[in-house]
């Protein structure tokens, strides 16, 4: 089995205890850890995958605190690195009654942003591996540039790329900024996810179906549209599949999508995926796939929190055996 490599944030995700408030209105706060690539690492690590963690982290007790955490959930962070140049980044969050997000960041910049293209080393690659990133660190900073040399880096090994867009517009200078930046690294990725929230953003046309055929462009075979409780849709150049979603009572979305995106990572490794196969596996396997990373997502919907929402694999076939 190949291993998972995410690059890009990992952070101190502050959640509201007062569900329904506006952050300005929130007096209390619970510390959770979170940053969508290291909430993607924890799930294919808890899925009995092997994953890795690429990103940089402050030299203080938020960066500690992720460190342990990512080595209690099995993550390798051998290829995280530590500075005294910024802090750990922060993310404070209030769930609204429908379970969706208002986030406020805290990194001008943080740690994440300075790993450099010098710290991202070739030979830490392999075939069967997959590199999973998204856009919240590709805002103009050293770490942009880390992301270039690391794409470059695992496909001259004949790694799989993916791509979650994962749009947060607060940190971005403009819209236009973040959507040309997500369509410059588009191209790059062999498997790209993308939310019924984001496609019309990203892609500039309301079609659904027109939309999800333009994002097949340089090296894209897959791409996943989410509709969160609805379930996904699964596009090859070959095929279009449909999962439904599962009904559960929302606790809290953070990390949803991210768990759905591990499950759907593991499952690949699982099936020792390649480059040269990864259509056809996705056409064969692509039921089981989808419903995996559905389950994963829905439960952990179903729990406060990400990393400590993300179910274990048990958990996710028990569920599935039910249905």
């Amino acid at each position: 089995m190949g291993k998972l490599y995410c690059i890009g944030e990992a952070l101190i995700d502050f959640i509201a205890l007062q569900k329904g408030e506006q952050l300005k209105h929130v007096s209390t706060f619970e510390k959770v850890p979170g940053g969508a690539p290291a909430n993607v690492a924890v799930a294919v690590a808890k899925y009995g995958g092997k994953s890795s963690l690429i990103t940089k982290l402050g030299n203080d007790a938020f960066g500690d605190f992720l460190i342990d955490t990512l080595k209690h959930n099995d993550v390798e962070v051998d290829k995280i690195l530590r500075t005294n140049e910024a802090n750990t980044g922060l993310a404070f969050v209030s769930v609204k009654e429908d379970g969706e997000r208002d986030f406020a960041f805290y990194r001008n910049p943080s740690a994440d942003l300075l790993l450099t293209d010098h710290d991202i080393q070739s030979d830490w690659f392999s075939t069967g591996d997959i590199l999973h990133f998204g856009s919240v660190d590709l805002v103009e900073s050293p770490m942009k540039y880390a992301h270039g040399k690391a794409i470059e880096a695992v496909k001259s090994r004949g790694g799989i790329i993916s791509f979650d867009p994962n749009i947060r517009l607060p940190l971005w200078n403009s819209p236009a900024a973040c959507r040309d930046t997500v369509l410059a690294f588009l191209p790059l990725a062999h498997i790209v996810k993308v939310s019924d929230e984001e496609l019309e953003f990203i892609t500039g046309i309301s079609d659904v179906t027109e939309a999800i055929q333009s994002l097949f462009v340089g090296d894209v075979q897959a791409v996943l549209y989410t509709q969160g409780a609805k379930g996904a849709e699964l596009y090859t150049k070959e095929g279009r599949y449909k999962s439904s979603g599962f009904k559960v009572t929302v606790a809290d979305t953070t990390g949803a999508g991210d768990a759905f995106m591990g499950g759907f990572l593991y499952k690949l490794l699982e099936k020792d995926v390649q480059v040269t196969n990864l259509v056809q596996l996705l056409n064969v396997h692509h039921k089981e796939i989808l419903e995996f990373s559905n389950a994963s997502g829905a439960l952990t919907a179903s729990v406060k929190g990400a990393i400590p929402a993300i179910p274990a694999k048990k958990h996710i076939l028990t569920f599935l055996s039910t249905r």
